[in-house]
């Protein structure tokens, strides 16, 4: 394929693929004899913050959805020894339910859309989907849903990733790059086939995700001293610089961190950059995120405007993508880097402070990262509450925010080709997502033995 190739070149492409490697293919899962899951955690767990990996151990150890969530490592693996489409695009590389939500966009309205992309890569476009769909299948099961109501579940997200890469593939250029999900407008527009209960809860949602910034973060992360805003002790979920380190080496690593965000200022656009520069560093704490990402290393930055006004990043580590040991893609001189890319790539419109640096960490460690605002107006749905036909009408809105961002990234018209008009695209991931749900179960239960038998420590509770 070349940049010139005509709309019915690409559309033909795709076709090609889809005799290549039929439709049906996708659905096909086999276990390989010998597979340790539980090893590919520990392989990552030996750059992670040692006292942490106990963490991540337990959070996942939590229910099989909570397993899947920290488990992109070992999905990664598998899915490269299944057949694939052929066709790549720029991946998330870690599309589960709970990567998707809502956060607040430059112009302050909310939009749905991805929210990590710690693992984006490119690859096949179905990689995404089957993790997403698998997503709704194993969380179906912690629900307590049956076996159809799942089927119908993940069915329909894949039926709305098809329809909406379809409908991508006949728009132009510039409405495909500006395709977004506005939350607002979504919800009023599902409120006919909300009941009163679901539209409380997602306007309470919207509500919550509307609130939360750097000044509602400022009254739970921080406390007054000497009339100086310093972030508060939670160990082990937020430990101050102060009690990481002696007090010469904090101020050491405070001083070194002013010109660091110099650094990451010099990665923002000039307008962004001017005003980062408004702002001064007060504080840094080391602080635990998520499930899968706990143990690298992340910090919560606490600056403060010439207002007063209180302003929180975060900053991430960037490792390599666990998809970037199967297929070929760029290389990066910072991971950070690579994570911003694909961000911007993916996303409709994103964090104006979304920017990358790269340093020894207080380990002497050179390390990247990627940093962004702590909270913008970000907030996710509750999965584990949600009813079959919540989790149905919330995986579709998903679909449709992974197809804008696949559509964005890559040949939407090769995408759109090899998966066809009919049903077999869907017939094929729906038994596809109720196949790894069965493994995920059996890995799940292989991280509960690992952590019985003493193999690993996990720290529950935390």
């Amino acid at each position: 394929m070349t940049d010139r190739d005509t709309r019915a070149d690409r559309i033909e492409y795709g076709e090609a693929a889809r005799r290549r490697t039929p439709l049906a293919a996708l659905a096909e899962h086999d276990s390989v004899h010998g597979r340790d899951p539980v090893e590919l955690l520990e392989i990552q767990a030996a750059i992670r913050v040692p006292d942490l990996v106990p963490v991540r151990y337990g959070r996942m150890a939590v229910s099989a959805f909570t397993f899947f969530r920290g488990a992109a490592s070992v999905m990664a693996d598998d899915l490269s020894r299944t057949p694939t489409s052929g066709v790549h695009t720029q991946l998330c590389g870690d599309a589960h339910l709970s990567n998707f939500g809502l956060f607040a966009t430059p112009e302050r309205a909310l939009a749905f859309d991805l929210n990590d992309f710690d693992e984006t890569y490119p690859g096949p476009f179905e990689w995404d989907v089957k993790r997403l769909i698998t997503s709704l299948v194993v969380a179906g099961r912690v629900n307590g849903f049956g076996r159809k109501q799942r089927q119908r579940i993940a069915r329909a997200c894949a039926t709305e990733y098809r329809e909406t890469m379809a409908f991508q593939a006949e728009s132009s250029e510039l409405a495909v790059w500006y395709s977004h999900i506005d939350a607002e407008k979504e919800v009023t527009e599902l409120h006919s086939v909300l009941d009163s209960s679901m539209r409380k809860r997602i306007r309470k949602t919207l509500d919550k995700s509307r609130s939360r910034d750097s000044v509602s973060a400022l009254s739970k992360l921080t406390t007054r001293v000497d009339g100086i805003p310093r972030i508060v002790s939670m160990p082990p979920l937020i430990v101050p610089i102060d009690e990481l380190l002696s007090a010469h080496d904090a101020e050491a690593v405070t001083r070194e961190m002013i010109g660091r965000l110099r650094e990451y200022g010099q990665t923002l656009p000039p307008h962004y950059r001017i005003l980062l520069e408004r702002f001064e560093f007060l504080q840094m704490a080391r602080k635990v995120v998520g499930v899968g990402s706990v143990g690298t290393r992340a910090w919560v930055l606490l600056l403060r405007g010439l207002g007063d006004d209180p302003l929180f990043l975060q900053a991430k580590e960037a490792q390599p993508s666990v998809l970037a040991a199967y297929v070929d893609g760029p290389s990066f001189v910072n991971q950070g880097e690579r994570v911003v890319a694909g961000q911007k790539l993916m996303q409709a419109t994103g964090d104006i402070l979304l920017g990358w640096q790269q340093g020894p960490g207080i380990d002497g460690v050179q390390r990247d990262f990627y940093i962004r605002q702590l909270r913008d107006g970000k907030g996710s749905a509750v999965i584990e509450t949600m009813t079959p036909e919540l989790m149905s009408l919330y995986g579709r809105l998903c679909a449709r925010v992974l197809a804008h961002a696949h559509a964005r990234a890559g040949d939407r018209f090769s995408i759109a080709g090899y998966l066809g008009s009919d049903e077999d695209f869907d017939d094929a991931l729906t038994r596809f997502g109720e196949s790894y749900a069965d493994q995920n179960e059996r890995d799940h239960a292989a991280l509960c033995q690992a952590i019985e038998n003493g193999r690993i420590t996990a720290h529950t509770g935390i």
